[in-house]
């Protein structure tokens, strides 16, 4: 844990490590690689050596996907709450992305001439689902949930194989039954996301990736962009809180922890604060709050490298450094939450007030928890429904009006020595 302070005469130093910081690291790009290389060239049988290797599961090409009867197996074990609860999340999903959906839409700017646009779903949609440390069965209504919605026709999710015999969470599947899925592959990590890029004899290749990952799976989704669409850069969790005087150290603690225990240890948890009692008050309730958390030995590695507690010279400044760090998450737990979220420059998503904690995000709320990480959030967005559709333009002229424009076509064809350009539209000169 690290306590940074405005005053302090190596103020910037110290941040620039949190301000600088990547989602990328060359070690790992050299083993995911070797993985993906492996797949391509070896299909599914690299796949049942890696579902060994990783995720101590030994499987055929035969038992990689999920059965019609574990689907109605995993049914039968969800207790009527959780479905009540995936049920729920995916309605509030449905909910938002069917405000978003884009339309087709035209406009005649000048005589003769009318443009516009048509969106279309995309065909085939992978969907990665992390199920390491943590089954992210919410993650399932945030992709697989936002694609149905959009109409996409096959979707196909990838998730880890359990250590009992590759089974797959009850949840996730009910989940994953409810959101609308096509196909269900108990593959994991690196060779799941390499699979579903390239295809194998078993896994049919998909036309975008979607959904969150450790390091390895994004450094993979990265190096696959290109033989396949990606949605955005979304690696280990990170939270910050800016908070003044009207928040709670209680609450800040909580959410700090609440990412702190996806338990990769790359996770990043940082409070930026106006008010110099808040820092020792976090320290003690996180202190306090950890040690009775089921996944303490997770969280224990995110508080010794991954939490940055950062006393700002004011509200401005605060907010300033919530831009230049562009969090995957930011809480605003300050008098005007709404006002000062305003100033900020680059977030993931924006969680307002103190009665809105991040995990509602997480769960329920209905914008998805798919977000940009590392600062991507300066240059991505999080995941939307927009992202399942194609995006076509529409250009119909008349006669009148390509020889209206037909000059400056011949003018451009000559500037750039394209004759065949401009034949092209003066062969049509009446």
């Amino acid at each position: 844990m690290q306590v940074i302070r405005f005053d302090s005469p190596s103020f910037q130093e110290e941040l620039s490590p949190l301000l600088k910081r990547s989602s990328f690291n060359p070690d790992i790009d050299k083993s995911v690689a070797a993985i993906i290389a492996d797949v391509k060239a070896r299909g599914d049988a690299a796949l049942c050596d890696y579902a060994q290797r990783f995720d101590h599961a030994t499987l055929t090409p035969s038992q990689f996907e999920v059965t019609a009867a574990e689907f109605a197996e995993a049914e039968a074990l969800v207790s009527e709450n959780v479905k009540t609860a995936i049920r729920t999340a995916y309605e509030h999903i449905v909910a938002f992305s069917s405000q978003r959906i884009p339309q087709e839409w035209s406009f005649s700017p000048r005589a003769g001439v009318t443009l516009g646009e048509k969106f279309t779903p995309i065909d085939r949609v992978g969907c990665y689902i992390p199920g390491g440390t943590a089954p992210l069965i919410s993650t399932v209504i945030h992709t697989v949930g936002i694609a149905s919605t959009a109409g996409v026709k096959e979707i196909i999710v990838v998730t880890p194989p359990g250590k009992d015999g590759g089974k797959v969470n009850p949840a996730l599947l009910f989940a994953c039954k409810t959101a609308g899925v096509t196909k269900v592959y108990r593959l994991g990590g690196v060779y799941g996301v390499a699979a579903l890029a390239l295809g194998t004899e078993t896994v049919p290749k998909v036309e975008k990736i979607v959904g969150p990952g450790n390091a390895y799976v994004t450094a993979a989704k990265r190096q696959l962009y290109g033989e396949v669409a990606l949605d955005l850069v979304a690696g280990p969790s990170e939270i910050m809180v800016v908070a003044d005087k009207t928040a709670k150290p209680a609450f800040i603690a909580a959410d700090l922890l609440s990412q702190a225990e996806h338990g990769s240890g790359f996770e990043q948890a940082v409070m930026v604060t106006t008010e110099p009692s808040l820092i020792d008050a976090v320290q003690a309730e996180l202190a306090a709050q950890s040690a009775q958390l089921s996944r303490l030995e997770c969280v224990r590695k995110v508080l010794a490298n991954g939490v940055f507690l950062i006393l700002a010279k004011d509200i401005d400044q605060a907010t300033e450094l919530a831009g230049k760090y562009a969090p995957e998450h930011l809480e605003m737990m300050t008098e005007n939450p709404r006002e000062n979220a305003a100033k900020v420059r680059a977030a993931g998503a924006i969680f307002l007030g103190p009665w809105t904690p991040e995990p509602v995000g997480d769960f329920v709320a209905g914008p998805s928890h798919v977000l940009p990480t590392g600062g991507a959030a300066r240059y991505f967005s999080g995941l939307t429904v927009e992202m399942f559709f194609r995006r076509t333009s529409l250009v119909e002229y008349s006669q009148d009006a390509l020889m209206t424009d037909l000059p400056h076509i011949e003018c451009f064809a000559k500037c750039e020595g394209l004759d065949g350009h401009g034949r092209s539209a003066t062969i049509r000169r009446g």
